[in-house]
């Protein structure tokens, strides 16, 4: 069964990519075909074959090629998801105005006589502006930003009045974020002087192997919050490997909670679940978090890490004072955000229910394309007051 649904998964994902590539492909070479230069044409396939393929080819020789051509592949590869987004946007625009303008006969001769011209242009046009969109799209991604949050706790901590906490999910270090990014992240964790910090998941993208080649691992030893350091996995960790990534990752001070509860300076608990692709990719059930709590009867707050914000209810129903979750990137480029939205009842942000408090963040990182519009990569800076 957990093979029948990785199976699955993958080719899901794989028609879906081959589809949308192929219409893609399909217009480029109608709105090119009456020019008369074969060096345009050529370079067309070519171009596009390797952005096409550049991604998978670096996934599957990283162990053989040199770091530098496998991150350069995945990066362009990368890119290329954001390509096919917008130029499908692009696409499906012209297609609705062609189709609306032949049907109520609104073009004039001009565009009509020149119809060759006008496909050319517009793809020249669209060439340039998905260019600058995903430029723009870069640069936003490279700009890590601080959220600051300030919560009442309405429960003593048994002498704590405060509560500092560095929150970071999604860095996803693998190909394309790196050892810069990375001490950037640890760089702004350490400006906050947190008493504790919180990798709510998805800490490395799927493969653990260019993490390991570039020792990023041993950046996370710089940070030294008194409380310590702790994670829960992600669907990014279970695609690649959860046991191999938490072995790696805890050789460097964090300690991951799996569908269990931590009890920290006996003040206040952390509790942690498994991501929900456990069963996808293990065959195992996560354990309700009723159960994950069936030891905590002491009244202290509790701290909750679950990487996907799909449980609220539960949370507020085992009296949660606060989950931190990740997961959606907020849709990550536009307009994906309103796909995320639908999804979960919480895709960025925050949001009481009841007593308890949800915090989902957008992410420090990003997945596939270094890119994002419409939001920006975040740590959380979560300053809690128990009262």
């Amino acid at each position: 069964m957990k093979g029948i649904k990785m199976i699955l998964f993958f080719l899901t994902f794989f028609l879906v990519y081959v589809l949308v590539n192929y219409y893609i492909y399909l217009r480029g070479w109608q709105a090119i075909k009456g020019v008369d230069v074969s060096a345009l044409k050529i370079v067309f396939i070519s171009a596009f074959v390797f952005f096409n393929f550049s991604y998978f080819i670096a996934r599957m020789t990283g162990k053989f090629l040199r770091s530098a051509l496998t991150d350069f592949l995945a990066f362009t590869g990368g890119m290329w998801f954001a390509g096919m987004l917008y130029f499908m946007l692009f696409i499906i625009g012209f297609d609705i105005i062609r189709l609306i303008g032949n049907g109520f006969g609104l073009f004039p001769e001009a565009i009509k006589n020149n119809w060759l011209n006008v496909k050319l242009y517009s793809f020249i046009g669209t060439l340039f502006i998905v260019t600058t969109i995903i430029t723009v799209g870069y640069l936003n991604a490279n700009m890590l930003k601080v959220k600051h949050l300030s919560l009442d706790i309405q429960k003593p901590a048994n002498g704590y009045k405060e509560l500092n906490v560095a929150v970071a999910t999604d860095i996803h270090l693998g190909h394309v974020i790196d050892r810069s990014f990375l001490q950037e992240i640890i760089d702004s964790i350490n400006h906050l002087m947190p008493d504790l910090v919180l990798f709510p998941g998805d800490i490395v993208d799927e493969e653990l192997y260019p993490v390991v080649h570039k020792d990023l691992g041993v950046l996370f030893t710089q940070l030294k919050p008194r409380l310590g350091i702790y994670a829960v996995t992600g669907n990014h960790e279970y695609i690649g490997g959860a046991e191999e990534a938490v072995k790696y990752l805890s050789q460097f001070g964090i300690k991951f909670i799996r569908d269990s509860v931590v009890k920290i300076d006996e003040s206040f608990y952390i509790a942690g679940r498994e991501d929900l692709m456990m069963n996808t990719f293990s065959g195992k059930k996560r354990k309700p978090l009723k159960d994950i709590l069936a030891n905590q009867a002491d009244g202290l707050p509790v701290i909750l890490m679950d990487h996907q914000p799909v449980s609220l209810a539960e949370t507020v129903e085992n009296n949660i004072n606060l989950q931190i979750s990740g997961h959606t990137h907020h849709g990550q480029m536009w307009p994906l955000h309103l796909v995320t939205e639908r999804v979960f009842k919480l895709s960025w942000g925050y949001k009481k229910i009841g007593n308890s408090h949800f915090y989902v963040s957008s992410g420090a990182g990003t997945w596939g394309p270094r890119v994002r519009l419409g939001n920006h990569p975040e740590i959380v800076s979560v300053k809690l007051r128990f009262i």
